[in-house]
C-alpha cells in the first residue's frame, strides 16, 4: 500500500510539471505575438511614449483656446520688438568697429608715408603733408541713402541742405537759382513730410530719413539754430558713404557753380563771417595793459569765425571726428550755438585736459563765397566791387532774409542796379 502510494505521488508531481511546461510554452508564445521587440526592449518603450505622446498633443491642439493663442501672438510681437532692438545695437557696434579700423589703416597708411625718415631739402622746397586720405566708403551704413547719392552726386560731391515747413519760401528761392546756374548735384534732407512733398512736386532731388525720435522732433518744428545743429548728426553718414558735401544753409543765393572755385585740399574749407582780409584771413591784434609798463604791449592772434552754414567737408577720419564732437558737446550743453562749437574744435589747440582736433582747414574767398555784411556794407557801395559776380551770396548777417534774397536775385541777375539801395546796412 505504502508503495502504491508513492508511486500515485510520483505520478501527480510529474503532470504538474508538465502543465508548468505547457503553460509557460503558451505565455512565451502570446508575449511572442504582443511584443515582437521584447517585453523590456527601451525603443518600444519609448515608441509607445511618443504615440501616447502624440495623441495627447493632437488633442490638445484641437482644444487650444483663442486666450492662448492672443498670448503666443503676444509674445511673438514682443520677441520681434526685442530682435529689432539686438539688430539695431548689433549695427552700431559694427559701424563703430569699422570706423575704428578705418582709424586704424588711415593711421597706418600715414605712418608709412611720415614713418620714412627723409633728409631737408633746400630752403624753400620743404612741404608739409596737407590733404588727409579719405575713408573707404561703407554702403552698409544706409543701402538706401547710397542709391541715392550715386545718382544724384557728380565725382562723390554734391550740395546738401537740410529744410522744414519753417523755411518753404527760402528754400524755393534756394533751389531756384541753383537750376538756374544748372548745378545737378544737390539734395534737400526734408525733416517732415510737406517738404519732402514740396521737394517732389518741383523736381528737386529729396531725401527723408528713417524715423528717429530725437532728430524728427527738432527738425518738424525747431527754428534756424535748433535745425542747423542737427547737420552735424546727419552728414556724418554721407561722410561714411564715402562723398564730399558742401553743406548749405537756405538762406544763400548760387550765382556760379561752386565745385569750380574750391580747392580740396583740405578736411574742412568754409566760407567766413570776415568782412576784410584781416578778419577773414588773421591778424596781429595788440593788446595794450598799461599797468604792465614795459611789458604794456602783448601780441594775440585774431580770425573771424568760420560760418557753419556753409562749407564744404571731405570723408576723412578727421572731418568725421568734428562731426562727432560738435554733436556730442551740442547733444550735452543745450544752450550752445552749433557755429561755436564747431570753431572751438577746429581751431582750439591740443592744452593739458583737452585733445585737439588735428583736421586741416582752408578760409574761401570772402568776395566769392559773399556774407550779406561783406555785400550790403562794403561791395553795393564801391563801383568796382558791384561789377563783381561772387559765387554766392550768404544772407546770414540779416534777419530779413526773404526780402534781400530776393533783391540780391535782382542785382545779380536781372540787373537791377537800385535793388539793393533800400536796405540799410545793418538790420532794421
Amino acid at each position: 500500500m505504502a508503495v502504491g502510494r508513492r508511486d500515485k505521488a510520483a505520478s501527480f508531481r510529474g503532470s504538474r510539471i508538465v502543465v508548468a511546461i505547457v503553460i509557460g510554452v503558451l505565455l512565451g508564445c502570446v508575449i511572442a505575438f504582443l511584443f515582437p521587440y521584447g517585453l523590456f526592449n527601451p525603443a518600444a518603450s519609448v515608441q509607445n511614449r511618443r504615440i501616447g505622446k502624440t495623441n495627447f498633443q493632437i488633442g490638445s491642439s484641437s482644444c487650444e483656446s483663442s486666450e492662448r493663442s492672443k498670448m503666443l501672438k503676444s509674445e511673438i510681437v514682443s520677441l520681434s520688438e526685442k530682435n529689432s532692438e539686438l539688430k539695431k545695437q548689433v549695427r552700431d557696434l559694427t559701424e563703430r568697429l569699422q570706423l575704428a579700423e578705418q582709424g586704424k589703416d588711415q593711421a597706418q597708411k600715414q605712418f608709412l608715408v611720415l614713418g620714412e625718415q627723409h633728409k631737408a631739402g633746400p630752403f624753400g622746397t620743404v612741404k608739409a603733408l596737407r590733404t588727409n586720405p579719405a575713408v573707404v566708403p561703407d554702403d552698409s551704413v544706409n543701402p538706401r541713402l547710397a542709391k541715392i547719392l550715386e545718382k544724384v552726386a557728380v565725382r562723390k560731391e554734391l550740395i546738401v541742405a537740410l529744410a522744414n515747413s519753417n523755411v518753404k519760401e527760402m528754400l524755393e528761392v534756394w533751389f531756384s537759382s541753383i537750376k538756374r546756374v544748372g548745378i545737378p548735384n544737390y539734395l534737400v534732407i526734408a525733416l517732415d513730410d510737406h517738404i519732402e512733398e514740396f521737394c517732389k512736386s518741383n523736381n528737386v532731388p529729396v531725401y527723408k530719413r528713417d524715423p528717429d525720435a530725437g532728430i524728427d522732433a527738432v527738425g518738424r518744428s525747431g527754428g534756424n539754430h535748433a535745425v542747423s545743429g542737427l547737420k552735424f548728426r546727419i552728414l556724418r553718414e554721407f561722410l561714411q558713404l564715402g562723398y564730399s558735401v558742401l553743406l548749405s544753409d537756405v538762406d544763400i543765393i548760387y550765382l556760379q557753380n561752386p565745385f569750380n572755385h574750391l580747392y580740396r585740399d583740405s578736411d574742412v574749407e568754409s566760407m567766413t563771417d570776415g568782412h576784410n582780409n584781416m578778419t577773414a584771413y588773421g591778424y596781429n591784434d595788440v593788446f595794450d595793459e598799461p599797468a604792465m609798463g614795459w611789458a604794456r604791449y602783448a601780441h594775440t592772434m585774431r580770425i573771424w569765425v568760420y560760418n557753419s552754414g556753409f562749407f564744404f567737408i571731405r570723408p576723412t577720419i578727421p572731418s568725421i571726428e568734428l562731426l562727432d564732437r560738435v554733436a556730442d558737446r551740442l547733444a550735452k550743453q543745450l544752450n550752445s550755438w552749433d557755429q561755436a562749437v564747431f570753431n572751438e574744435e577746429l581751431f582750439f589747440p591740443s592744452h593739458p585736459g583737452y585733445e585737439g582736433l588735428h583736421a586741416a582747414k582752408r578760409t574761401m574767398d570772402f568776395y566769392m563765397f559773399m556774407n550779406s555784411k561783406v555785400l550790403f556794407k562794403t561791395v553795393r557801395k564801391d563801383a568796382k566791387l558791384k561789377k563783381l559776380k561772387p559765387v554766392i551770396v550768404h544772407v546770414n548777417y540779416h534777419p530779413d532774409k526773404l526780402r534781400r534774397m530776393k533783391a540780391v536775385v535782382e542785382f545779380f541777375v536781372n540787373g537791377k542796379q537800385d535793388a539793393l539801395d533800400p536796405y540799410p546796412d545793418g538790420s532794421e
